[in-house]
């Protein structure tokens, strides 16, 4: 892929058709959100059964704040290939759910960035890297995402130089406002992601992707100058 991009994750799915759409476009990885409060929460459009006979080696589910118990049984009952952690889950929760989840299913913590911050650059950055080293041994991946009191799905990008001031020891995921339009801007990046995560930018209505418009980023980022 361009862009030093390794794998594209599509979050936010509740369609069956549309399931099948990106299963045919080799996406690597298909989200589900498991938040009632989300207006894309699967369960209002799916059941369990449906995702657990989905045949995608990357399913992945998307969790705030949820009991351990609950993400555990969900995570099994859908045949969840990766949890993502989306709200304030600490270094207690996530290495619970490790020891309960095993090592078979992946686990992603996402790091949710403002868009502004009265503290400086510098403070921000050793607060961002203070979160990553404080879950780094019982995760798989880092998400950055922007801020929102949503969890996410705000079309929003925040500021990506500051990734390169953190210290990521983990393969990350980078999400938050991404689009064809700006998905240039990953040059400016030293430390790529391993994978982009896109959602609300390539919808219609929450939960109703507009294929077309993903099939040509699909496209455009496969493309080899």
């Amino acid at each position: 892929m361009k862009n030093g991009i390794q794998a594209l994750k599509v979050c936010g799915m509740t369609q069956k058709e549309q399931i099948r759409d990106l299963i045919a476009l080799n996406v690597d990885f298909i989200g589900f959100i498991f938040y009632e409060r989300s207006p894309r929460f699967v369960l209002n459009s799916l059941t369990l059964a449906d995702i657990q006979s989905i045949d995608h080696p990357g399913k992945t589910g998307v969790f705030v704040n949820e009991s351990v118990e609950k993400v555990s049984e969900v995570a099994e009952k859908a045949g969840l290939a990766m949890i993502q952690l989306h709200g304030n889950e600490d270094q207690t929760y996530i290495s619970t759910l490790r020891k309960q989840a095993g090592h078979k299913i992946k686990i992603m913590k996402a790091v949710r960035i403002g868009l502004q911050d009265a503290v400086s650059k510098e403070q921000r950055s050793e607060e961002i890297s203070e979160q990553i080293r404080a879950v780094q041994n019982d995760v798989d991946y880092i998400l950055f995402d922007t801020d929102s009191k949503g969890y996410g799905g705000t079309g929003k990008r925040f500021e990506w130089s500051l990734l390169d001031s953190l210290d990521i020891p983990l393969p990350y995921f980078l999400s938050g406002g991404i689009s064809g339009d700006n998905i240039g801007d990953l040059d400016t990046i030293s430390h790529k992601p391993f994978a982009i995560d896109i959602n609300s930018k390539f919808e219609r209505t929450p939960g109703d992707k507009d294929l077309n418009r993903i099939r040509e980023f699909v496209s455009n980022i496969y493309k080899t100058d």
